[in-house]
């Protein structure tokens, strides 16, 4: 992707979150000054902050996500049971763009619409070695209520909605109808080794430096501080 595309989808992005209310944590508008310059010790260390994907692909329009960090725990802490053991996400899967079929090893999380228009999740039940089983139906907690779909259901959350997914449950997703804003909490998040994807394919974008970036990415970090 171009830094010059990226720049576009944060300041896009941006105005699309606050069009629903929702307020951006203060290192969200830092510029890479700023966060140089800031003591970004655990920022960095737990991966919070902006994040763009088009896996790889260079179809962010096609096949992409925007994604904030906006807290996280320490994942060296979950076998202690102890300490911040949780995460949060704001992220925009804008109208048709697939996010690709994956599974987490660790990770439970809750997906929520946040507004905008329908989320869409094609789910499937894991197999005992952890590959995807087309055949068994898939049981989901829908806001508490259990909801069971065939190997491949497609399941439809409106705004205000959501679904509890537990580790090992395949699933993709998309917004239909519009843009969607999706909120998510979860165990903490480790998105460099706890994400399985069906297809071979990366998790994050590689930039072309067109020109210089508005804000720091989570993939940025490792080289620009």
């Amino acid at each position: 992707m171009l830094r010059s595309e990226v720049n576009e989808i944060l300041r896009a992005s941006d105005a699309f979150i606050r069009s629903f209310g929702y307020i951006m944590p203060p290192f969200a508008h830092w510029s890479p000054e700023q966060m140089r310059a800031a003591d970004h010790k655990t920022i960095v260390d737990r991966g919070m902050g902006w994040d763009i994907t088009d896996y790889g692909e260079g179809r962010f329009d096609e096949m992409g996500l925007f994604l904030f960090t906006v807290r996280n725990g320490d994942a060296g802490d979950l076998p202690k049971g102890t300490g911040m053991l949780y995460a949060e996400k704001i992220m925009i899967s804008r109208k048709d763009q697939y996010s690709p079929m994956h599974r987490h090893i660790i990770k439970a999380e809750d997906i929520i619409n946040r507004g905008g228009g329908t989320l869409v999740l094609e789910l499937f039940a894991p197999l005992a070695d952890g590959g995807i089983d087309r055949e068994a139906d898939v049981t989901v907690p829908v806001d508490g209520i259990l909801r069971t779909l065939p190997a491949g259901g497609k399941l439809k959350l409106d705004p205000g909605e959501s679904v509890t997914l537990l580790p090992g449950v395949w699933h993709a997703f998309w917004g239909e109808g519009a843009d969607v804003l999706i909120g998510e909490v979860s165990t903490v998040n480790d998105d460099k080794t706890d994400n399985v994807f069906e297809q071979d394919i990366g998790r994050f974008a590689s930039i072309d430096e067109d020109e210089a970036p508005l804000h720091l990415l989570v993939s940025d970090y490792e080289t620009h501080l």
